[in-house]
């Protein structure tokens, strides 16, 4: 694990940041926690003030983290098992930066084997590139970007060249596109610059193609398919900002301090993925027990829910939570790390445990030890 920065630890020590938002910076790289840090806030601003800062959710950060560090280790185009590919970083099979190396200790980072050092793995990458140029020095060599190509540069921008695609295509229409048609100057090719560097393509980059590269004509045709071509653009554009900005309000909504009917969405969301052995535990600490055995535990769950207040909510989460995460990894783990987190000294609880059942122990041998006359005796008496 990463050790917190300093910047980070103040931060911490002068209560700007929580335990939950500690533990998730602690597992980053020290380059990557400052950023990480100041994605924790948000600055409310009143009337033209100056802005007041908001600590957000953990949830908040560890959305940050799967958008900003955590890099999918199934999408690398490079060897993960290759120990030579850079050999100061090794393989990514036993690289202790892998969430998926420990799960336990990357387990609120998310579910996806990711590696967590970006630095490392743009080196994989280049040296992937490096090896396979070497390897097949005939590639064409793209970029994913438009503009205008480099002097001197071997890479093609993206306006240069028409990328064939593999798939079939889904419509007659979408049939008659470049992209779904092949030529005689159709080549393999590797992203060197731009979004997934390092993968393979194939590709048409000869401007004499009539099929892929044809001359620019103002014709009916070529009209008709620039205009849908825009309006797909326009279209994609338009959701894809409506998404981000819905997003945001969710955001913005959501309150620092959990309500009462915040905890019941959560507790109604979890409580059914609960077994019925796990979730009868969490009823008996709470007092809830069947009547008949017509009653179902779960209706009986959920009305006691909806008449609690916000402190039994509160840990009523908690409890269901560690009993959830018990279920699915190592529950004497899940308990250790709970009560590291609430200062809970599972040492003396054992201790008082184990001392109540000696005595039960005791008792229970104490009587079998008794002589059937002196019991009939000790209960007469």
């Amino acid at each position: 694990m990463a050790d917190l920065t300093p910047t980070v630890v103040d931060a911490f020590y002068a209560e700007e940041i929580g335990v939950g938002h500690a533990l998730l910076l602690a597992k980053l790289q020290p380059d990557q926690q400052e950023p990480a840090l100041s994605a924790c806030y948000k600055e409310v601003y009143n009337g033209g003030q100056k802005p007041n800062r908001v600590l957000l959710p953990v949830r908040n950060l560890q959305f940050w983290i799967d958008s900003n560090v955590l890099l999918i280790l199934k999408d690398a185009p490079f060897d993960k098992k290759d120990a030579r590919l850079v050999a100061a970083a090794g393989s990514c099979v036993d690289c202790p930066k892998r969430t998926g190396h420990n799960k336990l200790l990357f387990s609120d980072l998310g579910k996806q084997d990711a590696c967590t050092d970006p630095t490392c793995y743009q080196s994989k990458v280049e040296a992937h590139v490096a090896k396979v140029i070497a390897a097949k020095p005939h590639l064409v060599q793209i970029s994913t970007a438009y503009g205008q190509q480099k002097e001197g540069s071997t890479t093609l921008p993206r306006n240069k060249y028409t990328e064939i695609r593999a798939e079939r295509p889904s419509s007659k229409e979408e049939a008659k596109r470049p992209e779904f048609k092949t030529c005689k100057f159709a080549s393999e090719a590797i992203v060197t610059e731009g979004n997934e560097k390092g993968e393979l393509r194939k590709v048409c980059s000869n401007p004499t193609c009539a099929i892929h590269h044809p001359a620019k004509q103002t014709s009916r045709e070529d009209g008709k398919w620039k205009a849908e071509q825009e309006r797909r653009r326009k279209e994609e554009a338009i959701a894809n900002t409506t998404g981000i900005r819905v997003l945001s309000a969710i955001g913005a909504a959501v309150p620092v301090r959990l309500l009462k009917r915040d905890l019941q969405f959560v507790l109604n969301h979890i409580a059914p993925l609960l077994d019925e052995w796990r979730l009868q535990a969490l009823a008996r600490q709470h007092g809830i027990r069947k009547d008949r055995e017509t009653d179902a535990i779960g209706k009986l769950f959920a009305a006691f829910v909806r008449r609690s207040d916000e402190g039994t909510l509160s840990r009523l989460v908690v409890e269901a939570t560690v009993l959830l995460a018990a279920a699915r990894t190592n529950p004497a783990v899940v308990l250790r790390d709970a009560a590291a987190i609430y200062k809970v000294d599972t040492d003396a609880i054992a201790l008082k445990v184990k001392r109540e059942f000696a005595v039960k122990e005791k008792a229970r041998n104490t009587g079998k030890s008794t002589p059937p006359a002196a019991a009939k005796a000790k209960n007469a008496a």
